[in-house]
């Protein structure tokens, strides 16, 4: 579905199908029959499979080994002459069949020359992840992760500090380098992490689910360097090399603060003092050709929600990244989405939906008030329910926790009915002020329901 999309962002670009074939790798009848169907809205290839009843193996699995011989006894055997053996062997299929296989089989030619080549305007981006270690004035050392943008035709850059190399800071970064230089290219060049192919060996290749919507999201094409031809990677990693070399390594931090300061100056120079070796002119220069060609963006990249497959589990929690979000209990073992904002989260299942704060003011637990409630009236029996609601307290963090502690071992025989009173203040207080006074009452040594209550009061007037 992903090389579907390059095509059709090709298409509308304006490319002809020749040359779209050309730069997909795709024979042009292919691109005929894409540039038919209707836009890409999916990326799950499994649709495409099912409306097609694909699955047949091709006939030509039988003679894999056989073309490993042919190649291992002459790497540039022509095809077709591989195709004439075959069919002495009892090949009967079509030929497309067998040029796949064999260009899948055949080794790299050794010492191949490396490509360079210049890009169009806002036809190609470069983005990757580096790392550097940092020794700051201060005497702190501190392994700094960076992404890296740029335009091909402009040399125009965007670097910025990521808490780590993982899909949200991949995804986040590019869309605010989109942002800083004025739109969206055709297509973006990666190598092959995790956070954009998870198999780039197979064909075709499994794509990283968030990313994928991501390029769907702002039709871009995805661009990969072939693995294991280590020269076809060099214009990327050289991106990485070149900001090190240039920045981290000739540069001095006091802390970090200081070293966000310096970026912002040092792109400031690269992007619109200093003339680009590779084109003797200043990529700002160049960005103002580039940018009328560059598209819009469809949503500003604060607004957008990145997408995650999720399943409610059987308590109605969906879990990411160690934090819990409630949804209805009726969305028990319903696939949905994630859909995560820098300041939010928002889940779909079926025709629930729910929306939470990004990190919860509590604990690592989202809990909306009205959800506790509705869980609660479908538990059954008076254990169940009490220990719902204790349970519910104790996710309140430390303080509930150490309070429910005291609680339990200095009133083995009533705890139970004091749980139940605090579970009702919640309800009616709030987290907040419920903690606020259980905090109180640690501190005083006041263990019961009725001084959480005082205090809360107290804290009221």
């Amino acid at each position: 579905m992903i090389q579907r999309h390059a095509v059709q962002v090709l298409l509308r670009a304006g490319l002809s199908h020749r040359q779209v074939a050309k730069q997909t790798g795709l024979s042009k009848r292919s691109v005929t029959r894409i540039a038919q169907e209707s836009a890409v809205e999916t990326v799950d290839d499994g649709v495409l499979v099912r409306e097609r009843g694909v699955g047949r193996p091709s006939d030509t699995a039988r003679f894999r080994e056989a073309i490993q011989g042919f190649l291992a006894e002459q790497r540039d055997l022509p095809t077709v002459e591989i195709l004439h053996r075959l069919r002495g062997r009892g090949y009967d299929g079509g030929k497309t069949a067998v040029y796949d296989l064999v260009r899948e089989l055949r080794p790299p030619a050794p010492d191949a020359v490396m490509v360079r080549f210049d890009g169009l305007p806002a036809e190609f981006a470069q983005f990757d992840f580096g790392s550097v270690e940092v020794s700051f004035l201060s005497g702190d050392k501190r392994r700094i992760h960076f992404a890296a943008y740029r335009l091909k035709y402009s040399r125009w850059v965007y670097v910025e500090i990521v808490p780590n190399e993982q899909v949200e800071s991949l995804c986040r970064a590019l869309l605010r380098a989109f942002e800083r230089s004025g739109g969206v290219p055709l297509a973006c060049a990666f190598d092959n992490p995790k956070t954009v192919v998870l198999h780039p060996k197979k064909s075709p290749p499994v794509w990283n689910h968030t990313f994928a919507q991501l390029a769907l999201d702002y039709a871009f094409a995805i661009e990969l360097c072939t693995p294991q031809q280590a020269r076809q990677k060099g214009s990327v990693e050289n991106l990485v090399g070149w900001v090190k070399g240039s920045f981290f390594k000739v540069r001095r931090f006091q802390d970090m603060e200081d070293l966000l300061s310096q970026l912002e100056a040092w792109l400031t120079e690269v992007n619109e003092v200093r003339p680009c070796r590779a084109t003797g002119e200043i990529p700002a220069v160049r960005l103002a050709e580039e940018r009328p060609r560059l598209r819009p963006l469809k949503v500003v990249p604060q607004e957008y929600g990145l997408q995650f497959p999720v399943v409610v589990g059987p308590t109605a929690m969906v879990q990411y990244r160690g934090i819990r979000y409630a949804m209805p209990a009726e969305a028990i073992g319903v696939p949905g989405t994630l859909h995560l904002y820098p300041d939010r989260v928002r889940i779909t299942a079926g025709r629930h939906e729910t929306t939470h704060p990004r990190f919860p003011h509590h604990g690592n637990l989202s809990y909306p008030p009205e959800l506790r409630a509705q869980h609660l009236a479908t538990v059954s029996g008076a254990r169940g329910r009490l220990y719902f609601q204790r349970q519910r307290l104790l996710e309140l963090g430390p303080v509930a926790a150490g309070y429910l502690t005291e609680l339990v071992h200095q009133h083995p025989r009533t705890w139970k009915g004091d749980v139940e009173q605090l579970y009702e203040l919640l309800e009616r207080l709030g987290e907040p002020r419920l903690l606020q006074a259980m905090q109180a009452a640690m501190l005083r040594g006041l263990i019961g329901v009725q001084y959480v209550r005082r205090l809360a009061g107290e804290g009221v007037a």
